[in-house]
């Protein structure tokens, strides 16, 4: 099978904003406790990090993570986690019990290990602006007033510096502790979004949208929100997780059409604001909820029965599940004018990238493509024009065989391509056409393949979803790729004149 994927770099969707490649912690199941920390293993710091997960998720380059919740959030008092003198607490969300010896301060030391900036969310659930804007002041003022002297009576004398802020939750959803009807919670937003940028005018704010398309007030309540909020928030945030409960392989590999409808419905809805209210400011989105997610949910699965960090949510990755993450982050990519902030939800133990034990941890399937991508596209998002053959994806109707985004740096002339063959059974050798350039140097290819859509890593076979060295063809300035089957490639440091 062939295909061709037409760039020009007078064709692009603007600089690709590395926040994109950014992660999510929740205080959910075995994600923080026996995850990022856990003083009882031998693989910990003296502050009971875990040093071999915090070494994995350095290698993911994530600028963000965003903290501590998630559904954890709308039930979580932020002053019962600080300071010395602590107390276990039930968790409406989970049904479990937290031991309340991570925290705010803890998570920061955790980002500083990682090489990560903290993006913290508030509870506008069950509490308010005024808990919000609290939690500023502990975290980013260096005044002599109660909760910033707190902060450094908790043994962190200078500020924690935190610019981005979640405010609040998936709140349109009935199962979120403190959920309200779309008006209420625009406002409730909007004064904290006042009280918290009037203690530090630096952060930027980031407004619960709808928890997913599946949603009945789905953008109904984004256009309220936005409407509310548009002069005092920088973004509207997104979830989606993906699923092949109908175990349809062909049909959830076509996942990216998806993406690609939701954020063109983000993007007419933002357009749609902007041209109502005769705004000269923008509002993007924080895509700050994504993944595969469907084969540990629901039931008991989300049922804690109150134990400490139980196992909750576990979900184990496989090949499909991360050619399906690639297409998010093509996605992401492709429309970088829209997104300029994502999360990969979650990152340990929880529907996550990498599980632990108490002696190692182990790297999931979806932990690759996000590794590569990360690292690899910077620059100015080109706009590619795939032409090739298509199949029937069911109820996504005809998509093309070949899913592909390109990222161009303009100081240096290098190209990077991110390209997944959707291809139950067809090798791809696809052809660069880079319109307005030469391409000079063929770069390194790195691929991400197997030979069954359901293959794994396992603690016993750990390496059977890893990326190894693909191949590539230049001849008189024409590139060729060769995608397998079932597989994704990585191209970077295409040099280009």
């Amino acid at each position: 099978m062939e295909a061709r994927v037409v760039l020009n770099t007078s064709f692009n969707t603007g600089q690709i904003d590395p926040r994109i490649f950014s992660g999510f912690l929740e205080h959910l199941g075995r994600s923080i406790y026996e995850g990022v920390y856990d003083p009882e293993s031998d693989l910990t710091d003296d502050d009971g990090i875990r040093t071999d997960v915090a070494e994995a998720m350095t290698g993911m380059d994530m600028p963000y993570v965003r903290y501590p919740g998630g559904n954890f959030v709308s039930n979580y008092d932020w002053r019962d986690g600080v300071g010395p003198n602590r107390q276990p607490f039930p968790d409406f969300s989970w049904k479990t019990t937290d031991p309340n010896t991570f925290g705010t301060d803890e998570f920061m030391k955790w980002c500083k290990l990682v090489g990560t900036e903290p993006m913290m969310a508030v509870n506008l659930g069950t509490l308010g602006p005024a808990e919000a804007a609290a939690l500023v002041e502990y975290c980013n003022l260096n005044t002599d007033t109660r909760w910033a002297q707190a902060r450094r009576d908790n043994g962190s004398p200078e500020p924690h510096a935190v610019k981005m802020w979640c405010l609040g939750n998936e709140m349109d959803g009935p199962w979120q502790a403190g959920h309200m009807p779309a008006e209420q919670y625009a406002l409730k937003a909007r004064n904290a979004a006042r009280l918290m940028r009037g203690l530090d005018p630096s952060i930027e704010l980031i407004a619960a949208g709808s928890s997913g398309r599946q949603m009945e007030t789905y953008l109904e309540w984004d256009r309220t929100v936005l409407e509310t909020c548009w002069d005092d928030i920088e973004f509207i945030s997104a979830h989606r997780y993906s699923s092949n409960a109908a175990n349809n392989t062909p049909e959830f590999l076509a996942e990216g059409v998806v993406i690609d409808s939701i954020l063109d419905d983000y993007a007419g809805l933002i357009a749609y604001v902007k041209g109502v209210k005769q705004s000269d400011r923008d509002v993007h989105v924080s895509f700050d909820e994504w993944n595969v997610w469907y084969k540990e949910r629901g039931g008991v699965a989300q049922d804690g029965k109150w134990d400490t960090s139980p196992a909750l949510l576990e979900e184990v990755y496989n090949l499909e599940d991360a050619l399906v993450c690639a297409q998010y982050m093509n996605s992401f990519i492709r429309r970088a004018d829209v997104v300029k902030v994502a999360c990969l939800a979650q990152l340990v133990n929880v529907i996550a990238a990498v599980l632990t034990r108490t002696d190692g941890m182990l790297k999931q399937s979806i932990y690759y493509p996000f590794a590569l991508y990360s690292k690899h596209a910077t620059g100015i998002s080109l706009t590619p024009a795939v032409h090739g053959d298509t199949y029937d994806a069911g109820e996504r109707s005809e998509v093309e065989f070949i899913d592909a985004s390109a990222s161009f740096d303009e100081a240096s002339g290098e190209l990077a391509l991110f390209i997944v063959n959707r291809s139950v059974d067809q090798d791809s050798t696809v052809t660069i056409d880079l319109s307005d350039r030469t391409i000079t140097g063929a770069g390194t290819v790195q691929i991400l393949t197997g030979d069954h859509p359901k293959l794994a890593n396992t603690w016993e076979q750990p390496e059977n979803v890893v990326p190894s060295t693909g191949t590539s063809q230049l001849e008189n300035g024409v590139l060729t790729i060769d995608v397998p089957k079932l597989g994704m490639a990585v191209v970077s440091g295409v040099t280009t004149e």
